[in-house]
């Protein structure tokens, strides 16, 4: 096994030039490999930081209570309509006693508890609908990271304070530390002061949120008591799943995992996961096609050296020993090569983590480059590509060859 090594290194540096340009075949392979990996898969990192990430992984959704029917003795249906007071009953009221039953469990991270509701935004003649969000001082970031996306002023919420986003404080000409008048659908008003500027770059919540107190919520909804909403944060959000069960059998709520309002984007991710095997299945194909070429060249120019080693004894296994050894030193120089390069480039890319809201660019990550396994697949493609030319070799006939 050795001395077939030996031989299959003299023949690759018999032709440097020819095995340079081979090593450097396989190298641009393994450097388009690295390069897909690490931007697929530094893209979807993105993607659910951005989407995912700043969403609650649980939440736990107060249910309205449906007017009830009344049959009458006449036999019609009659449906009482409540009043809009009445509607409050769609309320959380005992959160302090399962809140820390929930973040006791392994894998929440924390969690929000929450008013919401819609209301109207108001400054001289200009009125906005906006969407409202009590949220707890203190606990701003727990789920949406507000305070990375602040572009003015703070994230904190006091009872008089405001959070608007940017591009709302720009249709409404709005600016820090001014006041505006919020209505809850309720009719109750409040004027509040805009404490921060926030921008997401997401469209929807930079036009239509307002984040306020839990307190400021209270009073805008009538509601002296509990919360509409609870959020939860988990370390893990594909964990989901399996702890929204377990909640809600702790609390005898209806518990919801994100998954189940967000399946179009995991199998929008699956799509381009997909997508991005089947590229790095055509580089590894590139790989094998280029090698098995080169190698069958080589047999084809070596017929003559082939049959004196048979002439002298030398057997068809070790024969194609040789030449898988030439493929593999190929892909394994290749792999090596492609890896550095790979990794060099991509240190020139900002991290996917630099990426903040309105920034263009390629979100790379590149501990997701798959060196190590781009050189593995090399190797062995390498040598599943040698194996056709080094049969063809063994399969030589000693007297035919040494007569070319």
């Amino acid at each position: 096994m050795l001395y077939a090594l030996k031989i299959a290194i003299r023949y690759l540096t018999a032709s440097r030039a020819q095995t340079a340009l081979l090593v450097f075949g396989v190298a641009i392979g393994v450097f388009i490999f690295i390069f897909m990996s690490a931007l697929i898969g530094g893209l979807a990192e993105f993607i659910m930081a951005r989407t995912a990430g700043d969403m609650s992984h649980i939440t736990i959704q107060a249910e309205a209570v449906d007017p009830a029917l009344v049959l009458p003795s006449d036999g019609r249906t009659v449906l009482l309509v409540q009043e809009a007071s009445s509607q409050a009953t769609a309320v959380l009221k005992d959160t302090p006693a399962f809140i820390p039953l929930i973040e006791a469990l392994p894998g929440v991270i924390g969690t929000s508890q929450q008013i919401n509701g819609s209301g109207f935004l108001t400054r001289g003649a200009q009125v906005t609908q906006v969407s409202i969000n009590g949220l707890e001082p203190g606990r701003e970031s727990v789920i949406a990271n507000l305070a990375s996306y602040i572009t003015a002023g703070t994230a904190s919420l006091g009872a008089g304070g405001v959070l608007l986003g940017k591009t709302l404080v720009e249709d409404m000409d709005l600016r820090l530390g001014q006041t505006v008048r919020l209505q809850s659908s309720g009719g109750v008003e409040a004027l509040l002061t805009i404490t921060g500027i926030y921008e997401m770059g997401s469209g929807g919540p930079d036009r239509r949120q307002a984040y306020v107190s839990l307190a400021t919520a209270r009073t805008l909804f009538k509601m002296p008591q509990g919360v509409t909403r609870v959020e939860i944060k988990l370390a893990d959000l594909y964990a989901a799943d399996a702890l929204a069960p377990r909640i809600r059998a702790l609390t005898g709520l209806d518990a919801r995992s994100w998954t189940e309002q967000a399946a179009q984007l995991l199998e929008a991710l699956r799509a381009q996961a997909q997508t991005g095997y089947i590229l790095k299945a055509f580089a590894l194909l590139t790989i094998i096609i280029g090698v098995a070429s080169a190698l069958l060249l080589s047999t084809y120019r070596r017929r003559p050296e082939i049959g004196i080693m048979r002439a002298m004894g030398a057997g068809r296994w070790f024969v194609t020993v040789v030449f898988v050894s030439q493929g593999a030193l190929i892909g394994l120089m290749g792999g090596v090569f492609g890896a550095a390069a790979g990794y060099g480039v991509l240190l020139a890319f900002p991290a996917r983590e630099s990426f903040g809201p309105g920034q263009s660019g390629l979100p790379i990550d590149i501990t997701q480059g798959a060196y190590g396994l781009a050189i593995i697949l090399t190797t062995l493609g390498a040598i599943a590509a040698s194996i056709l030319p080094a049969r063809a070799a063994a399969r030589l006939d000693p007297v035919t060859a040494i007569g070319q």
